[in-house]
């Protein structure tokens, strides 16, 4: 059966919104008015899970959460329409806020690709950031920290593949081991698999597997190693770290990694939750992410 909004709309009430950004249609919540705060989401999730995050803020800022192109309710074009790469990404996003003439500095805040893509255009437009909140993600890879054997495996395997876009097994097995602390329901698993109902709409789950860039060779390797290269020009720009220690790929290393990178960011240690944070301990986080914006305005 073909996903249908209709069938979470008590969960994700929000109206849709589209631009075209690449050719394609790119959907996006648009919700509340003032400054500017824009979430980005990570594979293989989409703006759905920052649902309650945007209801919290809506009533004192102007929320944007896009879903990548290929992710959630956005066009998902084939490989021979669209490039799934870092790259590409980070257009789109510059694109999607020129487009929308968001003049003044926003606050960004990101987790896992939505981290990199996010830090990506952050580093390019400095002074387009006012400030950041981060959620178990990477904009580097920490010294002499391999990527994770499951994420090895899957951008290489035809086998991954085959299960990736033939059993949606990358967002199905995501979504029962992101949250820890409050496993979803069936529901919530339901609602974040939805838009990956088909094999077609599944090809950016696997793309940005495929787009880890784990040495020089790969394609996005040069991009990262930039954006590495140039978080410093953020170092002094406020920072809230919220992160699921049961996170078995952005796992303590990473956390770390930040911290050291940026030594004034205010972070918090969630032992008992996982990947998937925002969603198993948001009535935590929830407080943390009000009061930080209320005290670096």
């Amino acid at each position: 059966m073909a996903f249908s909004l209709d069938r979470i709309r008590h969960l994700y009430d929000f109206s849709s919104n589209f631009l075209e950004i690449s050719g394609h249609q790119l959907h996006y919540v648009d919700e509340g008015a003032g400054e500017p705060v824009v979430m980005l989401h990570g594979n293989p999730t989409w703006s759905f899970m920052y649902r309650d995050l945007i209801r919290l803020l809506r009533p004192r800022f102007r929320v944007l959460a896009p879903d990548h192109i290929g992710c959630g309710l956005s066009s998902k074009p084939p490989d021979s329409e669209y490039d799934y790469s870092l790259s590409q990404r980070i257009l789109d996003l510059e694109s999607f806020l020129n487009r929308l003439e968001i003049d003044e500095p926003i606050t960004l805040i990101a987790h896992d690709w939505g981290g990199i893509i996010g830090m990506g255009y952050a580093t390019r437009n400095p002074q387009k950031i006012k400030r950041l909140v981060m959620f178990n993600t990477a904009a580097f890879l920490p010294p002499g920290k391999s990527v994770h054997w499951s994420l090895r495996y899957c951008r290489r395997s035809r086998l991954a593949a085959a299960l990736i876009r033939g059993f949606n097994a990358f967002a199905v097995i995501a979504g029962r081991t992101g949250c820890r602390q409050h496993p979803m329901d069936r529901v919530l698993r339901k609602a974040y698999t939805g838009p990956y109902d088909s094999w077609q709409n599944r090809i950016a789950t696997l793309r940005f597997v495929q787009d880890i860039p784990i040495s020089s060779e790969d394609r996005s390797f040069g991009v990262i190693d930039e954006i590495q290269k140039r978080l410093t020009l953020l170092r002094d720009n406020p920072m809230l770290i919220c992160w699921g220690m049961k996170d078995f790929v952005f796992d303590q290393d990473f956390l770390e990694e930040w911290v050291r990178r940026f030594p004034k960011a205010e972070t918090h240690r969630f032992e008992n939750a996982g990947h998937y944070v925002v969603e198993d301990a948001f009535t935590e986080i929830a407080p943390l992410v009000e009061n930080f914006l209320a005290r670096s305005d």
